[in-house]
């Protein structure tokens, strides 16, 4: 039987709850346990796929096609298992079914309440698909006190009573602030946050305190104490040198003893050799790059944060340290100079996904400038669809060439995709059904054509990726754009999807229509980027 590691957080959000579970569950992987991460959160919409990612930061999307929190990406990028529809619920999914099952007469005319209902539907999938698994770890978005997370906490009150006592451990994630004035560190707010979980039902097993300065013994007693905790469970959790040292600071700091103490658990020392080198790619690189992203929600770095781990993977891959320019692409569009003084200082330019015409223009000026200056270039999503209309314009000949997503055009070398083949048959969207129900969604295969840059890379002619657009390159353009040297490199195995292209006549060019940061791993770097950084690096040999 599974056991179960509930995770709270208190004091203040962004304390790194989700990369706290995501280094606790690769130390125990470590130690030769199964495990799997699932994220709850409070919000009431159905999942995070039409959510700013302003609001929210990037849409993760798993295998099997659903969009999910980011902190997914944490889960998969620390432990390798791929996460899925069952890891990721909301308030709002968890309200849509029941008022579902309260339309089809499921509750036979009871009064339907949050109690049990509510916190009965939360119990549930905590529970689902635990066969095989030795450790379940349950991250529950946002602060103890939000009226929002209320049942959610209710539910673990329930699930501690109604699994067996020592099968369960609640880990309350908290902050113990630098008073600088002062010279010292404050207890109070964990207190407080302690005080406030368990008044609800719920005592920590362990804290996990972030903290600015080392936490004295004298303040670690007094947090115990306080908090009706051991002091060995007390857990300092300074800020790291990356977060990919974070399970190293935490086993270090005694994280993961403690939680095997608590389930009277004895299991061999982790073997971290992995995540050992992995440190020491990050911080011991032997030269460096900078890479240009051409984007439009450059303003939040969570927006691509996938993005931004494969990039340091492809870096560790070649031990280079990668040097991020976020740039808007609005600015290309207001003033030629700009792109020439941006990117001529660049080794890579990479134009990631997005939505709407907003930035386009500059996106697509962005790809000009790498084909004509003969810079590394990688393209995801929206950035392949944006090489396909320039090579459409400059190469090809179709001045009027554009995106249906950008409105009406004469020459749609972009439009809607309204149906496609999949593992159980065809798959058919409505072009103006809601906007959480229009995407190609999840894992889908490709075939790469033998002699082609992209098959060099993967090594295969076969490959699985994961993608999320409502629009798709038009291949009845595929003719004229390969006559204009930009040569589609892989299909869907039906041929009438394009998924990769690129230009044999350039140093390394190569647009995807799937997002493979979402599969790059730092122990296992995605080839894309293993290689566009590589391309980087030779670029940065000659300038």
């Amino acid at each position: 039987m599974a056991r179960y590691i509930f995770i709270t957080g208190g004091v203040v959000s962004s304390l790194g709850k989700g990369l706290m579970a995501a280094s606790l569950a690769a130390l125990l992987q470590a130690r030769g346990y199964k495990v799997r991460i699932r994220k709850f959160d409070p919000y009431l919409n159905v999942d995070p796929g039409t959510m700013s990612p302003y609001q929210h930061g990037e849409v993760y999307v798993t295998d099997d096609g659903a969009e999910t929190d980011l902190d997914l990406g944490h889960y998969e990028r620390f432990t390798g298992v791929s996460a899925h529809q069952g890891d990721n619920i909301t308030s709002g999914r968890i309200y849509q079914q029941i008022i579902a099952k309260e339309r089809r007469g499921d509750y036979l005319g009871a009064t339907v309440q949050v109690i049990p209902h509510v916190t009965d539907a939360i119990k549930e999938f905590a529970l689902a698909d635990t066969e095989g698994l030795d450790f379940v770890l349950c991250e529950f978005g946002g602060t103890v006190g939000d009226i929002e997370g209320l049942p959610f906490i209710e539910a673990i009150r329930q699930l501690r009573n109604e699994l067996p006592r020592e099968d369960t451990c609640a880990i309350h994630v908290t902050l113990v602030p630098y008073i600088k004035a002062a010279g010292e560190l404050k207890t109070k707010p964990t207190q407080h946050s302690v005080r406030e979980l368990t008044s609800l039902g719920v005592q920590p097993d362990v804290l996990l305190c972030r903290c600015e300065q080392p936490l004295p013994e004298g303040e670690r007693r007094k947090i115990a104490q306080f908090c009706n905790v051991r002091p060995e469970a007390v857990i300092p959790a300074l800020d790291a040198s990356s977060i990919y040292a974070v399970p190293l600071q935490y086993h270090a700091e005694g994280l993961d003893n403690e939680v095997l103490r608590h389930f009277h658990m004895e299991a061999p020392q982790p073997d971290l050799a992995t995540w050992h080198d992995i440190v020491d790619r990050y911080e011991n690189p032997e030269s460096e790059v900078t890479i240009a992203v051409v984007g439009k929600y450059v303003g939040l770095p969570d927006a691509y944060k996938s993005l931004n781990e494969a990039l340091v993977h492809g870096g560790m891959a070649n031990r280079v340290k990668v040097n991020i320019n976020w740039i808007d692409a609005e600015l290309f569009e207001q003033d030629d100079s700009d792109i020439i003084a941006q990117l001529e200082p660049m080794h890579g330019i990479l134009v990631p996904g997005g939505f709407g015409n907003r930035g386009s223009e500059g996106k697509i000026e962005s790809v000009r400038f790498a084909r004509e200056r003969g810079v590394p270039f990688l393209g995801i999503c929206l950035g392949m669809q944006m090489a396909c209309v320039e090579g459409a314009r400059n190469t090809s000949g179709i001045a009027r060439a554009s995106s249906t997503e950008f409105g009406e055009t004469p020459e749609p070398v972009v439009g809607i995709i309204t149906e496609w083949m999949t593992s159980e048959g065809l798959e058919t969207r409505a072009a103006g059904g809601d906007l959480g129900g229009t995407m190609r969604l999840g894992a889908y295969p490709a075939a790469l054509s033998g002699n082609s840059r992209a098959a060099s890379l993967y090594g295969s002619t076969d490959i699985s990726e994961r993608h999320r657009h409502r629009f798709e390159v038009n291949v009845a353009y595929k003719e004229k754009l390969e006559q204009g040297g930009l040569i589609f490199s892989g299909m869907s195995p039906d041929g009438l999807l394009p998924e990769i292209v690129e230009r044999p006549d350039h140093p390394w060019f190569i647009g995807v229509q799937f997002h493979p940061e979402l599969k790059s791993r730092p122990f296992d770097p995605h080839p894309l980027f293993a290689g566009f950084i590589g391309a980087a690096l030779e670029q940065s040999r000659l300038v």
